[in-house]
């Protein structure tokens, strides 16, 4: 046989060429495996910028950069109408909306109308610890001015130093980039609850109370202190109410305790309990928490691209990721399992509709009640049920995946809170009827324009001044953040500036009315200021 050594050798060296490429791969790989298993240092002094962590960690940037992706901006009052009237002499009757990506946290709440339009770092309606839960900037002020002068002041007076949004360093070690925590009221709380601290937790529990430093019930605690100077202040220091366990009985029975109030309802004058949510204590209540899953198993699925695994940073939906969050575990089909989730929200949504009605309705018969000169001592039963029903519904729906998390517990809390609701209407019935007020019905709230003027809520005096304070101190802040190097607008404020927010939909729906106006007819004079009476 005669063999054809020009065929024997192109294929010796197509088959050498074709192992050296594949080892060149594997030893890329391999590298790049090794590089990311090797811990780079980000700078101490630009760790709250996430862009610094891009370098080492692209992947995990890269998703998380997505989560600008989940923009849309849904206005809770107008969904729900009966909130305003919920939360009447609250900032959240002023404005409230459904969680949006973590890309927008902080300037959602440099928009809101909750935060007022201040005019200079002590001026506003809210305190600096409103910025606790937004920005890794918190703990580096905490760091360097330390956690009671952080605590101490008004929201604007930080406004030019908190002005990256949620990112790597909330987080994240810069030094190995482990999992930790840095704001002091975690750790506080979960000793309180007799539970262990972050660091004595492992490492499938750190991957939810990373989570939970944020997504906790919370009040500010009124705290005494003097600084280094000798003078005497007064911190508004994040606390959870977790001295009785991680449950709405505890919590309430917390507060109750302490005599502690949120504010009290214009309308009602029910001194009340608002609920931030507490969406950690609710998951650690259902099938998941209850099995050891974490918030990262689903939120934060692993993804795996070629050697390289990490966990995926856009932090969404498990509905959007259900073959890396949700099959690795279930056996059923996606759309069985999607349908499953709808199900459970339609039955919250339900109920959660029955108990805000019945919730908004008492508040507003005990105003009729008052009107007609009912005693605050005759009030007083009726108010002790709005206050535990309301605080009840808040707690419940306040962490808005508590419907998954929690099914069961969700609709247990929510029944205790409709059941509260209907109770305080049934006491205030009698009240009314001692007045000679019978089948009284409450006024119509089933819009946000007239949920918001039972409420007393200046809705478009609080527009106008929030548009002034966005053209001039907000602007400064920025500007004044770059100077300073603690901010990259070109890189972390991104379509950031145009936002849309409740007020601007507003805005537009009530310019798009006016142009489909017709124009109207002149059928008299038009009386001029100085033909007014003196009453005008």
């Amino acid at each position: 046989m005669k063999i054809n050594y020009k065929f024997l050798l192109a294929g010796s060296i197509l088959a050498i060429g074709t192992m050296a490429l594949l080892a060149q791969s594997v030893n890329k790989r391999e590298a790049e495996r090794v590089a990311l298993a090797t811990s780079p240092v980000v700078a101490q002094e630009v760790k709250h910028k996430s862009e610094e962590w891009a370098r080492y960690y692209p992947r995990q940037y890269s998703s998380w950069k997505k989560t600008k992706e989940s923009d849309k901006l849904e206005d809770a009052l107008a969904d729900k109408p009966q909130l305003p009237v919920l939360w009447a002499g609250y900032g959240f009757a002023k404005d409230y909306n459904m969680p949006r990506g973590h890309y927008y946290a902080l300037q959602d709440n440099v928009n809101s109308l909750r935060t007022g339009a201040p005019v200079d770092g002590k001026t506003g309606p809210m305190p600096t610890a409103c910025w606790t839960c937004k920005s890794p900037d918190v703990p580096r002020i905490q760091e360097r001015d330390g956690e009671l002068e952080y605590f101490t002041g008004k929201w604007a007076k930080y406004g030019h130093e908190i002005v990256n949004t949620i990112g790597c360093a909330n987080c994240h070690s810069n030094e190995t980039g482990e999992l930790t925590v840095r704001v002091p009221h975690l750790n506080r709380a979960l000793k309180a609850a007799g539970l262990p601290t972050f660091e004595e937790s492992t490492h499938q529990e750190k991957r939810s109370l990373v989570c939970a430093q944020c997504h906790s019930e919370y009040y500010f605690k009124k705290t005494e202190w003097t600084d280094k100077n000798g003078k005497k202040k007064v911190a508004n220091v994040v606390t959870y109410p977790w001295a009785n366990g991680l449950t709405v009985e505890g919590a309430e029975k917390y507060y109750n305790d302490i005599n502690f109030t949120d504010w009290t309802n214009k309308i009602s004058k029910t001194k009340m309990l608002k609920a931030q949510h507490p969406g950690y204590a609710i998951f650690k209540t259902g099938i998941h928490g209850q099995k050891g899953v974490s918030c990262a198993d689903c939120h934060m699925p692993y993804t795996q691209e070629g050697s390289v695994k990490y966990s995926d940073h856009q932090l969404q939906s498990p509905l959007n990721t259900m073959d890396r969050s949700c099959m690795p575990c279930h056996r059923e089909s996606e759309k069985k399992l999607t349908s499953i989730v709808h199900r459970k929200y339609e039955r919250r949504e339900q109920l959660d509709e029955l108990t805000m009605d019945n919730l908004a309705k008492a508040h507003l018969e005990v105003a009729k009640a008052m009107e007609v000169g009912a005693t605050d001592e005759e009030l007083a039963p009726v108010r002790a049920d709005i206050r535990s029903a309301q605080w009840k519904w808040d707690y419940a729906v306040a962490s808005h995946p508590a419907f998954f998390h929690a099914p069961e517990e969700s609709l247990r809390i929510l029944s205790m809170a409709n059941e509260g609701a209907m109770q305080a209407r049934l006491k205030v019935v009698g009240v009314l009827a001692k007045h000679g007020v019978m089948n009284y019905e409450a006024p119509d709230f089933s819009s946000k324009d007239k949920a918001q003027a039972l409420a007393g809520v200046p809705y478009e005096k609080l527009v106008d001044e929030k548009m002034k304070f966005k053209a001039t101190l907000e602007k400064e802040w920025y500007k004044q953040a770059e100077k300073n190097g603690n901010l990259n607008a070109a890189k972390s404020r991104v379509g950031l500036d145009n936002t849309e927010t409740a007020y601007s939909k507003d805005g537009k729906k009530k310019e798009m009315k006016k142009e489909a106006a017709p124009a109207p007819v002149a059928e008299a004079p038009v009386q001029t200021a100085t033909d007014a009476p003196a009453s005008y």
